[in-house]
């Protein structure tokens, strides 16, 4: 593992080694650059200065030549290509492979960055079974699911994900489709009941009827929702690209015409003279500090980000992110802990410590979900009571005696069969009610609900501050939950009982019946398809699928929503500072390069208008780095 660590390191690396060869023969260069001339050192410092640039320039010479060759002339790779070139023409070596360095360097940043971040779907795609147990032959053999045939028996063992859509034919189990509809509450299936493919068993060994191809099952179209989405969400194009498509052709037409009209205008035209001034304008009109900056800036930003638990995958939206304007964000697992938790006991007859102890002391002999939730969520000071004769009743609860003591822990049905009258001012909950009888008697009530996370009211607070007042709570639960979780926290507008196309449609209606700017946020498999097609999607990578986490544009990965406020912050500064940029740079070209081509500005003041003004940008970008955003 460590060695696989250290091939991994060394090949994210790789691509620095070039620019960090090329800088080092740069600086060593400069180092000796006040040696005596005579040709022979001249001949030295011009060849040092080669090699030096060849590593860096051949690169975005080869592609500007690529583009050219293409019909693209005025790229940015091509007024490099020129501009360093120009310089090495005019002697001014350094300059010219500075210039590429840092350009190189700027390119890598943003790439890095990006690639580090930006991730395919390549996990939602492993997420698919390999391979199912299917009957043939009267046993069970490994086939993938794709070679599986309507018809066909599949066994799924505990732990395992349903790999086809079906139908139980064994006694049944206990499901967990939290990935498929956010529902956080695992389901008793029995004989005959339906199964969907994703879905993961939590109870005993199932034996289900296939009833759909793999290719048409409910966790194969979530991934073809995930891909078609994602093929529909436009490419931002980079700024500097459609700058330089206009800013190269004028500044190359510019430099032309100050070598041939000052021919057609003066009687003593000193080719050398003019040709010096058109490449002097040329290295100060490269475009280095933009496409440096720019991209640092942006860098800058994601960086800062990603210091607090926020990963951007990709410069363009930090900007998009401060453009939101509507937000619908899932409950389970995004505003909430996506777990039970005890929230509620009410005591009847006994202590409520001794109800406590007597339900710990039976759950703990149940290997149900909920027993297991219960179990954990109760600490008891002392050892648990003995227990025996323990018997489970397929969805409704546990029998058993406990200190002697017959106790029934379980659902309405369970003590309505026993004949045990539950009286009228029981707890009334959304969440999951348990009942306890000892003995006979209705002794207590427990409520088991998922928490809401301690930062989400203040999430949909600062939302509203900053203007979003149109925001939506989209959710797998039931109506009445999820209108309970949007009055505690104040959202607007709730909508329950939504499987994944329910929420992507209403997605689409909303993108069409509006020109806002929406951000979904979601954490689980159901959640995927629409954090793709949204304008921004943002997961919550504590918790969240692979499936959300891949196909965001914004991954939360301290798991707190507050943080969607943090990225705004840190995206409003990085567009401050990026535009500071680009004024700067325009500001100081312009009248360096107004000097120029009067014969005023030297190569000195192109140095600075190119990589002076390169290196204040970049200084400007670092302070995205020490700026507090909370």
């Amino acid at each position: 593992m460590a060695s696989q660590e250290r091939d991994s390191i060394k090949e994210s690396l790789k691509p620095y080694l070039i620019p960090v060869f090329s800088l080092l023969m740069l600086g060593a260069g400069l180092l000796f650059d006040n040696w005596s001339a005579s040709w022979w050192t001249e001949a030295i410092r011009l060849t040092w200065y080669i090699v030096a640039y060849l590593p860096v320039g051949i690169p975005v010479i080869r592609k500007g030549l690529i583009y050219v060759a293409k019909g693209q002339v005025f790229t940015e790779f091509f007024l490099m290509s020129i501009a360093t070139i120009g310089a090495f023409i005019i002697g001014e070596y350094p300059e010219g492979v500075a210039v590429m360095v840092f350009y190189i360097v700027g390119e890598l940043f943003q790439e890095g960055a990006v690639d580090r971040a930006k991730r395919n779907i390549k996990s939602l795609l492993d997420m698919r079974p390999k391979e199912a147990l299917v009957l043939r032959k009267g046993q069970y053999l490994p086939v993938h699911p794709e070679d599986i045939v309507v018809g066909e028996q599949v066994q799924v063992r505990l732990g395992e994900q349903v790999p086809l859509d079906g139908i139980i034919r064994s006694d049944g189990s206990y499901f967990n489709a939290a990935a498929l509809t956010g529902e956080s509450l695992p389901q008793r299936l029995t004989k005959g009941d339906g199964v969907l493919a994703g879905m993961i068993n939590e109870g005993a060994v199932t034996d289900i009827e296939v009833t759909k191809k793999f290719k048409d099952s409910s966790l194969a179209r979530i991934i073809y929702l995930v891909q078609e989405a994602t093929l529909r969400k436009a490419k931002t194009e980079l700024f500097i690209r459609k700058f330089a498509a206009i800013y190269t052709p004028i500044v190359v037409g510019l430099a032309a015409a100050l070598v041939v009209i000052p021919f057609l205008i003066t009687s003593n035209y000193d080719f050398s003279a003019w040709l010096y001034r058109a490449l002097i304008f040329l290295v100060i009109s490269c475009p280095c500090a933009l496409v440096i900056s720019i991209p640092l800036g942006y860098f800058g930003g994601i960086g800062a980000a990603s210091r607090r638990g926020i990963l951007l995958k990709g410069a363009n939206f930090l900007d998009r992110i401060t453009e939101v304007n509507k937000v619908a964000l899932d409950k389970t697992g995004t505003l909430t802990e996506g777990s039970f938790r005890l929230q509620k006991v009410k005591s009847l007859e006994i202590p409520e410590q001794q109800l406590l102890e007597i339900v710990a002391s039976l759950e703990s002999k149940s290997n149900h979900p909920i027993a297991r939730s219960l179990s954990s969520e109760i600490r008891l000071s002392q050892d648990l009571l003995p227990v025996k004769d323990v018997r489970e009743i397929k969805g409704q609860g546990i029998i058993g005696q406990v200190g002697g003591r017959r106790v029934l822990i379980g659902s309405d049905r369970l003590l309505q069969e026993s004949q045990i009258v539950i009286p009228d001012d029981v707890i009334k909950s959304e969440d999951l009610v348990i009942h306890v009888a000892v003995d006979g008697t209705y002794s207590g009530t427990l409520v088991l609900g998922d928490t809401i996370k301690n930062d989400a009211a203040q999430t949909i607070l600062k939302l509203k501050e900053e203007g979003i007042y149109d925001i939506t709570l989209l959710s797998g639960d039931t109506q009445p939950k999820a209108d309970e979780v949007a009055r505690e926290l104040e959202i607007p507008h709730a909508i329950g009982n939504l499987l994944p196309e329910h929420k992507l449609s209403w997605l689409e209606r909303a993108k069409k019946d509006s020109k806002a700017v929406i951000a979904y946020i979601g954490d689980g498999i159901n959640d995927a398809p629409v954090i793709a097609m949204a304008d921004v999607g943002i997961a919550m990578g504590g918790m969240g699928t692979d499936a959300a986490i891949e196909t965001a544009d914004v991954v939360i990965q301290s798991d707190q929503p507050s943080r969607i406020i943090t990225a705004r912050r840190i995206g409003r500064a990085t567009k401050r500072i990026v535009w500071q940029n680009i004024s700067l740079a325009f500001g100081v070209k312009a009248i360096v390069l107004a000097l120029g081509a009067w014969g005023i500005a030297s190569m000195w003041e192109a140095v600075f208008a190119d990589v002076g003004v390169a290196l204040l940008a970049i200084l400007n970008a670092i302070r995205l780095q020490y700026m507090r955003f909370e």
